[in-house]
């Protein structure tokens, strides 16, 4: 069953597919938040830090999921 669904290469590329979320959605977060922009019923402030430690996991598991797939 996982020759037919590909079950060797679906780890690596949800590795992938999460730390390029986590990438792309964090710096986007921060470039709005430079910009002045605040979701619609937010009541929270921006966490720098936080969005900068997201943001070096999603790099670490974006390599690590692309190394994975393409090798």
């Amino acid at each position: 069953m996982g020759d037919i669904i590909g079950g060797d290469q679906i780890f690596p590329e949800l590795i992938l597919g999460v730390g390029l979320a986590l990438l792309i959605g964090n710096g986007l977060a921060m470039w709005k938040n430079r910009r002045g922009e605040q979701p619609a019923g937010v009541e929270g402030e921006f966490r720098p830090g936080r969005a900068w430690f997201l943001m070096g996991v999603g790099v670490v598991m974006a390599v690590w999921g692309a190394v994975s797939v393409f090798t």
